[in-house]
């Protein structure tokens, strides 16, 4: 029998601080508005019209992900204020692939105790990731569910949306051997093999006051994922450097994710030279130890996104990548084999 008088925050559940939250969210997301946007924070749903003033056929495309166990890492060292641009990257990224401009973006936080100041650092840092992407934070929900998360820990997720025109779709229809593959760097291991990496910082205690290259090991780990729109988005606008495929390095690695967007029958070969790799990499690889394939499947290897573009149009795209401060690396060739090979 219930017990007269229970109270829903004696079960541990307190929607006055729920409410506080949603109070110090609202203004975050209104900064991230775009004109699309008809209602959001605070309604049941939130509604955004379709620019049919720039699509004549626009096509939808959806993605969802979240920061795995890296969230862990951002509990224990203070990384609340960068884990929601983490989130964002991870599903704006995906959809950037198919030539989608990110429109909305909501998020899903559930903690075993609600702490108001922790929630909103992380909503803050989700903001600035829609900012960086240019789509608007529309909603979200917040879920306090003491029993199936112990204390003030939590987990995040992120659904994005976004448009392209139909004929405009990236597919990897048009690529072909002799394309080229370029590579932009990544900023760390972004949110991929947080699972390995903190089994190998159980066995080392310490290691992420280690210096490198200038900073320590827990800066590298808690670099938030970069976010590629600014950089491709103005690509896909102009034949003339519009790539035929694009690619989002996440879980798999290299060698998992470009076959991803390769017709069948076609793979590549990778010169591992043609591009730096950052020491955070170097450090795992040898802690571990982890064994260079293993390597290649698990994280990126210091690329976050590959664009495959026609040799005629590589020199363009390249210009117009330097030309907005972004350094890019020809980093190989689609051959007429299948499978990624890094040598």
């Amino acid at each position: 029998m219930p017990t007269p008088g229970a109270t829903y925050r004696e079960a541990g559940v307190d929607i006055d601080a729920g409410n506080r939250l949603v109070e110090r969210i609202a203004p975050l997301a209104a900064r991230t508005s775009r004109p699309e946007v008809l209602a959001g924070i605070g309604g049941f749903g939130a509604l955004v019209r379709v620019p049919l003033e720039r699509y004549r056929e626009p096509v939808l495309v959806s993605g969802t992900d979240g920061v795995g166990t890296k969230v862990l890492l951002a509990l224990e060292e203070g990384g609340e204020d960068t884990i929601g641009i983490d989130l964002v990257a991870m599903c704006v990224n995906d959809i950037l692939v198919h030539g989608a401009e990110p429109l909305f973006f909501l998020d899903y936080y559930a903690s075993g105790r609600l702490e108001v100041e922790r929630a909103a650092r992380v909503v803050a840092g989700i903001a600035e990731g829609c900012r960086q992407a240019g789509c608007a934070l529309v909603g979200g929900e917040t879920a306090e569910m003491p029993g199936v998360y112990a204390g003030s820990d939590f987990d995040l997720a992120g659904f994005a949306v976004g448009v392209v025109e139909r004929g405009r779709i990236l597919d990897g229809r048009g690529v072909r051997a002799g394309h080229r593959v370029l590579g932009l760097a990544s900023s760390g291991p972004h949110a991929n093999g947080y699972s390995l990496i903190r089994r190998i910082l159980a066995a080392h205690p310490g290691a992420l006051d280690e210096n490198l290259d200038g900073r320590p090991l827990r800066r590298w780990l808690l670099n938030p994922t970069r976010i590629y729109v600014e950089r491709i988005l103005p690509l896909l606008a102009r034949d003339e450097t519009r790539p035929d495929a694009l690619c989002h390095i996440t879980g798999g690695g290299l060698v998992e994710n470009l076959p991803r967007v390769l017709p069948p029958g076609l793979g590549a070969d990778l010169e591992r030279k043609r591009w730096p790799c950052p020491p955070v990499f170097s450090w795992i690889a040898a802690h571990g130890p982890v064994a260079p394939q293993e390597m290649d499947r698990v994280f990126n290897g210091g690329l976050g996104f590959l664009l495959v573009v026609d040799p005629e149009r590589s020199t363009s795209v390249r210009e117009r990548l330097a030309a907005a401060g972004e350094e890019v690396y020809d980093i190989g060739a689609v051959v007429d084999r299948p499978g990624v090979r890094v040598v």
